[in-house]
């Protein structure tokens, strides 16, 4: 009777099941689009058919953010990083691994389009920073990209989350 009891309050609690039989959904995911199903949404964001996916790890400025030049010239950066990642995607399909989602509920993730890393290109080209203070490799590539003074690093800006929180 005590046995048959025991069996009865595991089988209740879900003890020995699959944690994914209960309904959690996997830590990581892979999402997938053709190239006819991406959209750039801006300098960090995918559209990828009906889903969203934010470029994990970097920053970039959003559309309507102005910056300058090498020659002082202001334009808008944020329109320059969403051509950017347009170059880097490359009228390819794109495969990204989904490990979260930001405050707004997209997608978290790191993507390739034919090979090329998205997050690591847009970081290398100056058109994004690094964002996660705990990816050395990162924080290293935006150095070579300041030093180099490419994109961003050609004029001067406003890090992008300073000027979201002035607008």
């Amino acid at each position: 009777m005590a046995l048959s009891a025991a069996l009865i309050v595991a089988g209740l609690s879900g003890i020995g099941l699959p944690p994914d039989l209960m309904g959690s959904a996997p830590r990581e995911q892979d999402w997938s689009a053709l190239a006819a199903e991406v959209r750039v949404v801006d300098g960090d964001t995918l559209r990828l058919g009906d889903r969203t996916l934010r470029l994990s790890g970097i920053d970039a400025p959003e559309r309507g953010q102005s910056c300058s030049d090498a020659a002082g010239r202001w334009f808008d950066c944020g329109a320059a990083a969403a051509e950017a990642l347009s170059r880097l995607v490359n009228g390819r399909s794109v495969l990204c691994r989904v490990h979260g989602r930001d405050r707004y509920g997209r997608g978290l993730g790191r993507c390739t389009a034919g090979g090329a890393e998205l997050n690591h290109g847009l970081v290398t080209a100056g058109w994004a920073l690094a964002y996660d203070e705990d990816d050395s490799g990162m924080l290293a590539v935006e150095a070579a990209a300041r030093t180099a003074g490419r994109g961003l690093w050609a004029g001067s800006f406003t890090r992008p989350d300073a000027w979201r929180r002035r607008n």
